[in-house]
């Protein structure tokens, strides 16, 4: 089979339909989506809900936790967007692995992503009823999932420009209020703010309240653990190159903005909210870190600014985890490794069958949810918790061996390069093993990875058989499919 070439071309003139791609889906996200995907897409709600834990257990330190795992997800990112820009497809990594490390690899991480996608989908669609119903109790909190899960289906069903309008205006949201966030934050901080009751915010707090490592060294590594998966998504961006209009340019633009994206949403915020007040408050646990910092700066209603900030990141959390989880099985379809009726779109160019496969799988995560959370729940979420980074580790692997495919076959793609190749890229695969292996001293931890680790064996496993049974069956010995579909 040949190889895909990208699609560069410019956008269709106005008032017609977008240009099918290569691969039956329509080039219907517009730059202005891409650009806010990629931006929104680093900027998960476990940032705005998860960050109090991380403080509480490395303090000042924990700053160090979100620069360690910001740097790795620059370097992933870096390494994808080399071969993301070469070749966009709807099935990124996944379609890379498939050429680069063998079939058997494509499959696997390929369907280990779709499984950690509609695991997410319940989470995030339970986080949301909660505040929906505490807003509107008349309506139950498992029917505001439903409502949601419906509604953000329905938007990914249309086309890909209605989930891209949609995830526009829902990652604008989120990036204006860290924007203002911070900008609010620091004003306070140096005392410019009118009415900010907290005359003792500065950097002084970083270190007045045991020092910048109260709790040793190691909780810099124990801060990792708690934030590293609130990253997880900004590889987004690269899936739905696949169907913008200038794929190339969408993806050298937002692997050369990760930087600072990390640098102004990620270490920007904390640290406000760490110099607005002492690191052990008992606010930032009992409230959370920013209705703490939005409560000292003297915002009314901080709380419920707050929840709606909250709602708008688990609404484009699910509704780019939809998508992102249809794609991938739309490109596991093309490939063979799932089932032909995913592979196929419609007249809008939308994976319908992949797109209610995959809501068909998140409604039974979120039934598990709210039938057995502590049981049936509880296994998945941890047999799908480490799978971020396993879907690291299989990039920088396939990276390594696609540099030299791209080298030899198509130099001129390499629009986008990895820095220190291939040196970065053996340290950030020996970061992100680690922090695997780091892991399984962590009380919290050990379950994610151990489960996980089996999930994912029995997924290869299961791949490494159909690919030498279906070699078999060609009867010459099989040659790895070296199509990016």
């Amino acid at each position: 089979m040949s190889t895909q070439s990208p699609r560069t071309g410019t956008a269709p003139p106005p008032g017609t339909a977008p240009a099918p791609s290569p691969e039956g889906l329509h080039a219907g996200l517009k730059n202005r989506h891409l650009s806010m995907i990629a931006i929104g897409g680093v900027i998960g709600a476990g940032l705005f809900v998860g960050s109090s834990s991380g403080i509480a257990a490395a303090g000042p330190a924990i700053l160090l936790s979100y620069a360690l795992v910001g740097m790795l997800v620059v370097f992933v990112m870096r390494m994808l967007g080399e071969m993301a820009a070469a070749n966009p497809s709807s099935g990124s990594f996944s379609a890379y692995a498939d050429r680069a490390l063998g079939r058997w690899a494509g499959c696997s991480i390929g369907w280990l992503y779709w499984f950690f996608w509609v695991v997410v989908l319940a989470v995030e669609a339970t986080a949301g009823a909660k505040i929906l119903e505490s807003w509107i109790p008349a309506v139950p909190q498992w029917g505001w999932a439903l409502i949601v899960m419906i509604v953000l289906t329905a938007t990914n069903l249309a086309s890909v420009a209605s989930y891209g309008e949609f995830e526009f205006w829902f990652a604008g949201i989120k990036v204006v209020a860290i924007a203002a966030f911070v900008g609010v934050g620091l004003l306070a901080v140096f005392g410019l703010l009118p009415g900010s009751d907290n005359p003792g915010a500065g950097f002084a707090h970083l270190t007045d309240a045991g020092g910048f490592f109260p709790h040793g060294y190691g909780a810099v590594l124990t801060g990792v653990l708690l934030v590293v998966f609130s990253f997880m998504g900004s590889e987004i961006v690269t899936l739905a190159a696949g169907e913008s209009q200038n794929p190339q340019r969408a993806v050298a633009k937002a692997t050369n903005s990760v930087i600072w994206r990390v640098a102004v949403f990620y270490l920007g915020s904390i640290l406000v909210v760490l110099t607005l007040l002492p690191w052990n408050d008992k606010s930032i646990v009992e409230d959370g870190s920013y209705v703490a910092a939005l409560n000292v700066i003297g915002i009314p209603h901080a709380g419920q600014v707050m929840n709606v900030v909250v709602l708008t990141a688990v609404l484009s959390c699910l509704n780019s985890g939809l998508y992102t989880a249809s794609r991938m099985a739309f490109s596991l379809g093309r490939r063979g490794d799932g089932p032909q009726a995913f592979a196929r779109t419609n007249s809008r160019g939308v994976p319908t069958a992949a797109i209610l496969g995959s809501v068909a799988f998140g409604f039974i995560a979120v039934f598990f949810n709210y039938q057995w959370p502590d049981t049936v729940f509880l296994f998945l979420l941890n047999s799908s918790g480490a799978v971020a980074l396993f879907v690291w580790l299989v990039i920088c692997f396939t990276q390594l061996r696609m540099r030299a495919i791209l080298l030899r076959e198509s130099p001129d793609k390499l629009v986008v390069r990895m820095w220190l190749f291939p040196y970065l890229t053996w340290a950030t695969i020996g970061m992100i093993s680690f922090v695997l292996v780091y892991m399984l001293t962590d009380d919290s931890g050990r379950d994610q990875v151990i489960l996980s680790v089996l999930v994912a064996a029995l997924v290869v496993a299961v791949s490494v058989v159909r690919d030498r049974l279906r070699r078999r069956e060609q009867g010459d010995g099989g040659t790895a499919n070296s199509s990016l579909r």
